[in-house]
């Protein structure tokens, strides 16, 4: 385990997604002692399960590759896995923040060799691919994870599969006691950037998602255009593995609906236009995809590359809200509805429909362990209640990738302000 040394003039930074690490990257290359706590046993967060950003469609592993190798080199920044801040108490420039260790069973011996994985037979629905393939029992979370170390799941520990494990390790790095643990340390500032959770489309009865294999979400569609996802890059129907080049988009997927989600979450209408390139992409002329939109938010400068895709003759653009998605031949989905653009009733087959599934915070309004401003949808509302503790990235909002920087950027900027005036204090 990593040993946490802090002050009150320590900057706690509460989740390792792109967030919490431009936060804590910011605040470290200024001087200040940051520790970073993720929750995962890796950095990176959700945007390290895309497959391409929008609307460059580049790979984010070259930002994640940076920033990690940031991370590396700088002294002043302690990164913790595997933790949770269980609670925060005190007043800004002086808070004591207590976090709960979770075992991993592997030590900083490791050197990802991956001999334990080779060992173990028992598999597990794989998070990271959103449960649409399978890990061993000892696994690498993914190949750019940060710390490279592999982790057992808890479910095979006290069985032979875990004694196989350790056994097979070269390097004493399975450690078969490690056990739950609770550390506590002074913090000034918090920059809390705990990120985002798509929304639960099963939630969404009418269109069957829980019912039907070929209506998936758009985290899922984007693990399955990855060449290193569940299908190997390949866009295909989960009931049968044929080619899906028949592909339908529903926008608004919970969001902006009462029954849901109140709010806009801003980066899903992107989303389907990057999403569109994939299938287009993968089958050239052969492909058609159909977008059903309330209406498209191409916001700033995102209007050029929604331009782009209208011009596509294989893409064509439905105004609607799909009333409802039911089973058609072949096990393709039929969606029912009404053109709002001139009122025609239609009941479309598709061979995959994607899901434009919303945002919505990580963190439950109930499971905040400090008591700061939160508004209806669950985002941390800037306000003097909150103190030293400031929200970043998706915590503040739905963002996408570049706002979500920028976010935390500014949110480091306000820690290092409290820092620096208990650091005057004190001095």
């Amino acid at each position: 385990m990593t040993e946490v040394v802090a002050t009150n003039q320590t900057i706690l930074v509460v989740g390792g997604g792109i967030s919490g690490m431009t936060a804590a990257l910011e605040a470290a290359e200024t001087g200040a002692q940051v520790v970073l706590v993720e929750k995962r046993p890796y950095l990176g967060g959700r945007v390290s399960q895309l497959y391409k950003y929008f609307p460059k469609l580049c790979h984010p592993t070259c930002g994640l590759e940076i920033n990690q190798r940031r991370a590396k080199m700088n002294p002043n920044l302690t990164i913790v896995t595997g933790a949770e801040v269980s609670k925060l108490e005190g007043e800004a420039g002086n808070y004591t923040a207590t976090v709960k260790l979770s075992p991993t069973y592997v030590n900083d011996n490791c050197t990802a060799c991956g001999d334990c994985a080779r060992a173990v037979e028992a598999e597990f629905d794989d998070e990271y691919n959103y449960g649409m393939s399978k890990r061993k029992g000892a696994y690498l979370p993914h190949v750019m994870a940060h710390p490279m170390k592999y982790v057992l799941d808890p479910a095979i520990i006290g069985t032979d599969d875990a004694q196989k494990a350790k056994d097979a390790c070269k390097y004493d790095a399975i450690d078969l006691d490690d056990a739950e643990k609770e550390i506590q340390f002074p913090v000034g500032a918090v920059v809390w950037a705990t990120g985002w959770k798509p929304y639960d489309a099963a939630r969404i009865q009418p269109y069957g998602y829980d019912r039907y294999a070929n209506v998936v979400t758009n985290v899922e569609f984007e693990r399955m255009a990855d060449p290193k996802g569940p299908t190997g890059g390949k866009i295909v129907r989960p009931s049968d593995g044929k080619e899906a080049k028949n592909v339908a988009f529903i926008q608004c997927a919970g969001s902006r609906d009462r029954n849901h989600l109140y709010h806009c979450s801003r980066i899903c209408c992107m989303a389907s236009l990057k999403q569109t390139h994939y299938v287009v992409d993968a089958y050239g002329d052969d492909a058609q995809v159909s977008i059903y939109y309330i209406d498209i938010r191409a916001i700033d400068r995102f209007e050029d590359f929604y331009a782009e895709v209208q011009a596509m003759d294989n893409v064509k653009f439905i105004k609607s809200k799909v009333a409802s998605i039911t089973k058609g031949e072949n096990d393709n989905p039929c969606l029912n509805g009404v053109d709002t653009e001139g009122y025609h009733r239609y009941a479309n087959e598709h061979d995959l429909v994607v899901l434009a599934t919303g945002m919505e915070p990580s963190v439950s309004i109930d499971s905040f362990p400090v008591d700061v401003e939160i508004n209806r949808e669950g985002f941390i509302e800037p306000a003097e209640k909150n103190g030293g503790v400031f929200a970043a990235g998706c915590a503040s909002d739905a963002l996408d990738v570049n706002r979500a920087v920028q976010s935390a950027t500014g949110a480091a900027l306000k820690a290092i302000q409290v820092v620096n005036r208990v650091a005057r204090a004190e001095g």
